[in-house]
């Protein structure tokens, strides 16, 4: 036998009987990940924990007889050795819902090479305070392990984990003598508890039920077990300052002032950190906190959200940065501070350079770490000098309150990460995303975190890929459409507000409110163009459906505009018969948008209100979630941000977004029949009415697909094509 074939051979047994029987839990978690996503291929993987030679995160895939040999340093690089050799051989895509499916009937091709990849960076951060409440309020154990394993097969391995927090504040308020329900009417409801944290309001919807907080802690026990079996660093919560202000009534001689009022909520009460009472409020929420949760060291928080800050003195900067970090240090002498930089994006003509160097240089040297928010619009690490030492993670938001517009530029990604590897200093310690919410645009993340493991990753080839990957196998017609949406459609950044006219507050003209902007930059015969191509060549997939639905819906959400405003023109000539006219088409055309987005399950406004639901155990608590649920997508609850959470999903198109349409119709109809100007802010008052009407409701949406994906959008291309191309 040749001596290299020998050598190879004596190596590679040991290593398929240590996998097989080895208690590593490395391996084992790798193991148990695979079988939940393959589970009839699962035998098909060996797994081999090897430590890193240049002390970084690193996989290797290689050939052996019928078995393919996955390499690397812990369990989170396996799994995404795993996710490798998944979307670029065998084209399965595993995506972070857990009720897509995944296709297993499908070839796992031999590796014809060795393929190794290296982390360019140490941390891969995910999440924002924000998605708590935008999409993962309504979440069970089903959805969260498979966000969980999603992370893992992405490289993820710092994960911001804030669930079930209220149980441990509520332990801390009630040695401080609060009653029970001083406490559970402190915090929001679910849906708006991302906000309570960040002390931008307090008891919205309240007192939030024991039930969830119950819940919540036993699923977050759940939840930091699992990401730590995948070397995740679970970055918790720490005291910010900010406190019920009921405390303010008990402790009238501490120093507590009223922050800034945030989007029309009353303002909250900040607890200055140099008062003994910050420091012994601290410990007692580390102490229980790591009591119930464990730690990794690393705590998020921001005490200024959006917000200002008591005093812009820049020795108050210095002293709040410094004793806040102090207090924490004091119970975990390990302890580092993650800081949202989003602030000092939001509100830079505020945070002057002199002032944000007061607040950052004032914690120890590698004690406080920045995420850098928004890095796709402004890189605060090119304004703030690096931010003068401390760490940094650079981070792609994305999406903004889930908004489902056609955005996300991955060349721009590409060349941004570039720039910051070759630019951004020694003090880059990771690259994240920090969306605000999960429901469009999944192949920005995709490459966002595949780029962490391939600095040289070229965007054309790996689009080529992805389309392989959605159609499940080489699709020529696939690949043409999505080489148009990447280098045509998908070449804006997200921004807050977005929404086709269809989801705004009716109005004659422009758009009802800020929080509504149809604005994008792309050609709509493009996006029909790749929206024809995909439909000429149906494949039965979950991906391929999904991607149909997310088109088409935009395609006809932009047509809508012209609807509109020929609507608009008919009034003002005073054309009776042509307006109703186009009030036939509006009506028609938001039916066929719901028709499309009723057979995809992602799209469900019906699935967001059954899960809220599920958490109730009365019809009363039922009620109570559904109605949280209902607020957050459409009024938001406070007077500035009314459409937010705008978004294209079934339910909330014939249910609410139409209703509001056909209400202004009516309205607009009636004053031309009688002659007369209409009144737009006389109707503004009667639209808040419905509005607010609206989210006590109960009427039944369907949370299962309805219709067959491609024989509607093959009906719809055949009914609109020709008024889109000619458009």
């Amino acid at each position: 036998m040749n001596k290299s074939i020998l050598r190879y051979t004596l190596l590679i047994i040991p290593l398929l009987f240590a996998s097989c029987g080895s208690r590593d839990a490395d391996i084992a978690a790798v193991k148990a990940l695979t079988k939940r996503i393959i589970p009839d291929h699962a035998y098909k993987f060996v797994f081999h924990k090897e430590a890193s030679p240049a002390n970084k995160d690193f996989f290797r895939l290689e050939q052996h007889g019928t078995k393919i040999i996955v390499t690397g340093n812990n369990a989170n690089s396996m799994a995404t050795g795993l996710n490798y050799y998944l979307k670029h051989y065998a084209y399965i895509y595993v995506s972070w819902y857990a009720h897509d499916t995944i296709d297993e009937n499908v070839e796992f091709p031999k590796l014809s090479e060795t393929v190794v990849k290296e982390a360019v960076a140490d941390r891969r951060f995910m999440l924002n305070y924000c998605t708590y409440g935008y999409t993962m309020p309504w979440w069970g154990w089903n959805e969260w392990e498979r966000f969980i394993d999603w992370m893992a097969l992405n490289g993820i391995n710092m994960p911001l984990s804030q669930t079930g927090q209220e149980a441990v504040w509520y332990e801390v308020w009630k040695e401080y003598g609060m009653t029970d329900e001083e406490i559970r009417s402190y915090f929001s409801a679910p849906a708006h508890l991302p906000w309570h944290r960040m002390a931008n309001l307090d008891g919205f919807q309240g007192p939030l039920p024991v039930e969830w907080i119950e819940g919540q802690k036993e699923l977050q026990k759940q939840i930091v077990e699992r990401e730590r079996l995948f070397n995740m660093t679970t970055v918790l919560s720490a005291f910010a300052g900010h406190v019920p202000r009921r405390i303010k009534d008990m402790y009238p001689d501490a120093d507590i002032k009223e922050l800034s009022e945030w989007c029309g909520f009353a303002p909250t009460c900040f607890l200055n950190s140099q008062e003994p009472l910050f420091a012994d409020i601290q410990s007692k929420f580390i102490a229980k906190q790591t009591e119930l949760y464990g730690t990794s060291h690393v705590y998020g928080f921001d005490p200024f959200n959006e917000m200002d800050p008591p005093s812009w003195d820049e020795q108050y900067l210095t002293d709040v940065s410094a004793n806040i970090y102090s207090s924490l240090q004091a119970v975990d002498t390990d302890a580092e501070w993650l800081q949202m930089s989003w602030v000092f994006y939001y509100k830079r003509r505020s945070w002057t350079p002199e002032r944000l160097k007061s607040y950052l240089t004032a914690v120890p040297q590698g004690r406080m770490t920045l995420l850098d928010y928004f890095c796709e619009n402004t890189e605060v690490w090119r304004l703030s000098d690096k931010f003068y030492g401390q760490p940094y993670i650079w981070c792609y938001l994305g999406n903004f309150g889930g908004n489902t517009m056609l955005i996300g530029d991955i060349n721009l990604i590409n060349d941004r990460i570039n720039g910051v590897l070759a630019e951004g200093g020694d003090n880059l310690v990771g690259i994240g995303s920090t969306l605000e919410s999960f429901d469009v645009s999944p192949h920005t993340y995709e490459f966002l975190f595949e780029k962490v493991w391939n600095r040289d990753l070229n965007v054309g080839e790996w689009v080529r890929n992805w389309s392989c990957v959605r159609s499940g196998g080489e699709n020529l017609n696939a690949s043409i459409a999505w080489k148009i949406l990447s280098e045509r459609i998908y070449k804006d950044c997200s921004y807050y507000g977005l929404g086709t006219i269809l989801n705004s507050r009716p109005t004659l003209e422009g758009h009802g409110t800020y929080y509504t902007k149809p604005n994008y930059s792309f050609k709509n015969r493009d996006l029909l163009d790749a929206w024809m191509l995909l439909l000429s060549t149906p494949v039965n997939k979950e991906t391929y459906n999904y991607d149909l639905v997310n088109f088409g819906s935009q395609l006809l959400g932009n047509y809508y505009m012209k609807v509109r405003d020929e609507f608009t023109a008919a009034y003002k000539e005073h054309d009776i018969i042509l307006m109703k006219s186009k009030i036939e088409e509006a009506n028609d055309l938001m039916n066929d948008v719901e028709a499309l987005l009723n057979t995809n399950e992602s799209y469900l406004f019906g699935k967001w209100i059954a899960d809220a639901r599920s958490f109730g155990t009365t019809k009363e608590s039922m009620a109570y979630y559904e109605r949280n649920a209902r607020t957050l997508l459409t009024i938001w609850g406070g007077p500035i941000l009314n459409d937010y959470a705008n978004r294209m999903w079934a339910g909330l198109v014939s249910g609410y977004y139409a209703k509001r349409w056909n209400l202004f119709f009516d309205a607009v109809m009636d004053a031309a029949e009688n002659d007369v100007e209409f009144d737009e802010a006389a109707f503004s008052k009667e639209l808040s009415r419905f509005e607010n009407g609206w989210i006590n409701d109960t009427a039944n949406f369907t949370s299962r697909p309805v219709g067959n994906t491609l024989d509607v959008a093959n009906r719809i291309y055949s009914k609109w094509e020709k008024k889109i191309s000619l458009w």
